[in-house]
């Protein structure tokens, strides 16, 4: 995998089942089946956080065990 992209997958999320799913970002901007990966690079990655920070998009919630 390319060291400047950032993989985030339910599988590896410690929140996944939880209430925390409902206002995570990848379910807000996928509507994903469960077991998919979201995939961005760290320009998008940066535009994201900077979405959150704002208050415009609900803030990412994965989290690695």
């Amino acid at each position: 995998m390319d060291e400047s992209t950032t993989t985030i997958s339910c599988n590896d999320c410690v929140m996944r089942c939880t209430a925390h799913c409902d206002d995570c970002l990848v379910t807000f901007l996928c509507e994903r089946e469960p077991d998919d990966a979201v995939v961005i690079d760290a320009t998008e990655a940066f535009a994201v956080r900077l979405l959150a920070d704002h208050g415009l998009i609900p803030s990412l919630k994965h989290a690695t065990g």
